[in-house]
């Protein structure tokens, strides 16, 4: 039997595959700076956390959002598209991080990263907000 939600599936899955690396990436961080609670004041550290925690806070809703969309039929391909530009926004943002920058300028791929992911999200909230409206009012 097929799976019923394959795009929302694969989206969660990539998306637990980079909480994971994240999580290993910070638990490392933590053990090289002995730092068990709060930053160190190391940049790795605060990199390596940060690109956790801004993963878990965005990826569960979107993955919510696409699951929505997927289970009221909307478009496959789009859907699909929608869930890669997501990801590859998270995965930008996640390298973005970790690279060197000047003070008071973000690196270039964690600019991109963000701006993709709120595309990804107005994408999926306007989506969603359709349906809702055409299919249920």
């Amino acid at each position: 039997m097929p799976m019923t939600l394959p795009v929302t599936a694969l989206t969660a899955a990539i998306c637990a595959i980079m909480l994971l690396a994240t999580a290993i990436a910070t638990v490392r961080a933590r053990f090289r700076t002995q730092a068990s609670f709060g930053d160190a004041g190391d940049a790795g550290l605060i990199s390596s956390s940060r690109a956790h925690g801004n993963l878990a806070e965005h990826a569960p809703l979107f993955v919510i959002l696409i699951g929505l969309l997927e289970q009221s039929n909307a478009s496959h391909w789009p859907l699909t598209g929608l869930a890669v530009l997501f990801l590859a926004a998270r995965a930008a943002h996640i390298i973005g991080l970790h690279q060197p920058h000047g003070p008071g300028k973000p690196p270039q791929l964690r600019a991109l990263g963000v701006i993709g992911t709120w595309i990804a999200y107005a994408i999926a909230i306007a989506w969603t907000l359709f349906l809702v409206v055409t299919v249920n009012g």
